[in-house]
C-alpha cells in the first residue's frame, strides 16, 4: 500500500464545489473578493459565502483552504485582516499565501498556513525559513521530480517542523494550467493593460498570438503554428505513482475559473487513479483510459512540466481549448419528482433525443452527466424534445429549478 495522499481540488463557484466533492476530494481550495489570484477568471465568492461554504465542506467530510495568494498594497492589509478573521471563525482549515502580511497575521489569529507556489520555494533552506510559518508548503512548479524528492527527504533528514510540531508537508500541483513565468511572477499584463497578473486580474498576454517587426525595414512576420509564450496544460497522470512515491502530502489541480463538469472529471480521474496507486492497479492501460476522458474537458493540450526533466518549448499550436467534446446549452431545471425519480426542464434551443449525452450542473446540484434513455412530453413517450417543450427524463439524482443543461457533443 502506497501512502495516503490528500486531493485537492479547486472551487471556483458552488457548482464546482458540489462537483469536486461528488468527485472524491479529500479538500478544496477557493478564494473572496479581490485578494486571490483568480478574481478576474473565476465567478468569485465573497466574504459572505464563507460560512456556507466551510459548512459544505464539514457536513461531507473534506477540508477547505481559503486562497489569500496575492502581492498587497497598503489599502488591502484591512480586507486581508477581514477575510482572515471570518476564515478563522467559521473554520476553514487553512489559508494559502505568499505574502509576508498575510502569514504574520495568521500566525497572531492562529490559523494555520500553506504556502503558496507565488513564494517560489525551491530550496531546503527557504522550506525552513517558512516553517516558522506553515505547516505545509507548494513547491516552485519548475523543480523536477528528482529535486521534489531530495527537498522532502532533507525536511526529514533534517527535523524541519511547522507551527503544529508536525513535519513540513509538502504540496504540488498535478494537473492543469502553466504560466509561462516563474511560479506564476508575470508583468505582461500590468506592462500593457496595468493589470497585474500578481493581483488576479491576468488578461493572458501569453496566449495570444503575435507578429515580429523588423525595426529596419518595417516588415512584419507572423510568429506562425505556436502560440510562443502559451505553455500546454500540466498533466501528471502517466505518472502519478512517481509523485506519490516521492512522499508529497498534497496533490492540487489547478482550475478555479474553469468549469464544473471539468472539475468533476478531473478531480474523478485522479481519485481514481491515486486509489489505483494505493491498492496496486495502477497500469498503463487505465492511464490511456484516464487522459482519454481528461482531453474531453477544458485544456490546452498536456504536457507533463518540468517533473521529467522536459525543457520548456511545449506550446500550444491552436488558441483556446483542445477537449474533444463539447457542450451545448440547451435548457433549465424546473422540479424533481422524489418518488417517481424524474426530472423536468424546459428546453430553451436546440433539440434532444434519446440516446443523447447530457450535463447538467447547478449551484447545489453539482455536476449530473448521464445519458437520455427516455424523454417525456405531457406523460407521452417521444424520441425527441424541441425548443419550447417541457418534457421530463429518469435521474437517479435530484435536479433544482433553473439547474443548466447542455448537451455533450464530439468537438
Amino acid at each position: 500500500m502506497k501512502k495516503q495522499v490528500e486531493l485537492m481540488a479547486p472551487a471556483g463557484s458552488f457548482e464546482s464545489l458540489r462537483a469536486a466533492i461528488q468527485a472524491g476530494a479529500n479538500s478544496v481550495y477557493f478564494g473572496v473578493d479581490q485578494l486571490n489570484m483568480r478574481v478576474r477568471s473565476s465567478n468569485t465568492f465573497t466574504i459572505n459565502d464563507i460560512p456556507e461554504i466551510t459548512a459544505i465542506c464539514k457536513f461531507n467530510g473534506i477540508k477547505s483552504y481559503i486562497a489569500v495568494n496575492t502581492i498587497l498594497y497598503n489599502h488591502d492589509i484591512t480586507i486581508m485582516k477581514c477575510i482572515v478573521d471570518a476564515s478563522k471563525k467559521h473554520g476553514v482549515d487553512a489559508v494559502i499565501a505568499s505574502d509576508p502580511a498575510v502569514l504574520k497575521y495568521a500566525k497572531t489569529v492562529g490559523i494555520p498556513v500553506h504556502i503558496s507556489t507565488q513564494a517560489n520555494i525551491s530550496n531546503i533552506q527557504s522550506v525552513d525559513f517558512f516553517s516558522e510559518y506553515a505547516d505545509v508548503m507548494v513547491l516552485a512548479r519548475e523543480l523536477s521530480l528528482k529535486q521534489v524528492e531530495t527537498i522532502i527527504h532533507d525536511i526529514k533528514r533534517q527535523n524541519i517542523t511547522g507551527p503544529s510540531g508536525n513535519l513540513v508537508g509538502v504540496e504540488i500541483f498535478i494537473h492543469g494550467a502553466l504560466c509561462m513565468a516563474i511560479s506564476g511572477k508575470c508583468y505582461l499584463s500590468l506592462h500593457s493593460d496595468f493589470a497585474s497578473a500578481n493581483r488576479g486580474a491576468c488578461i493572458q498576454n501569453c496566449r495570444h498570438k503575435y507578429l515580429v517587426t523588423d525595426k529596419e525595414t518595417g516588415t512584419e512576420f507572423e510568429v506562425d503554428n505556436e502560440y510562443i509564450m502559451s505553455a500546454k496544460d500540466l498533466c501528471t497522470i502517466d505518472f502519478l505513482d512517481q509523485l506519490i512515491d516521492s512522499g508529497v502530502a498534497l496533490l492540487k489541480i489547478e482550475g478555479r475559473g474553469r468549469s464544473a463538469d471539468y472539475v468533476y472529471t478531473v478531480t474523478r480521474c485522479y481519485r481514481e487513479a491515486i486509489n489505483a496507486c494505493q491498492n496496486g492497479t495502477f497500469n498503463a492501460g487505465l492511464v490511456e483510459g484516464w487522459k482519454t476522458r481528461l482531453a474531453t474537458v477544458y485544456n490546452r493540450g498536456f504536457w507533463d512540466g518540468y517533473y521529467l526533466g522536459r525543457k520548456m518549448g511545449e506550446w500550444s499550436n491552436d488558441y483556446g481549448s483542445k477537449a474533444t467534446r463539447k457542450k451545448i446549452y440547451i435548457g433549465r431545471g424546473l422540479r424533481y419528482f422524489n418518488k417517481a425519480a424524474v426530472g423536468e426542464f424546459l428546453m430553451e434551443t436546440q433539440s434532444l433525443s434519446t440516446g443523447n449525452e447530457i450535463l447538467i450542473t447547478g449551484p447545489s446540484t453539482g455536476v449530473i452527466q448521464t445519458v437520455v434513455k427516455e424523454i417525456r412530453v405531457n406523460d407521452t413517450p417521444q424520441d425527441t424534445v424541441k425548443k419550447g417543450e417541457t418534457f421530463s427524463i429518469a435521474l437517479s439524482s435530484a435536479i433544482h429549478p433553473s439547474d443548466r443543461l447542455y448537451k455533450l457533443v464530439d468537438a
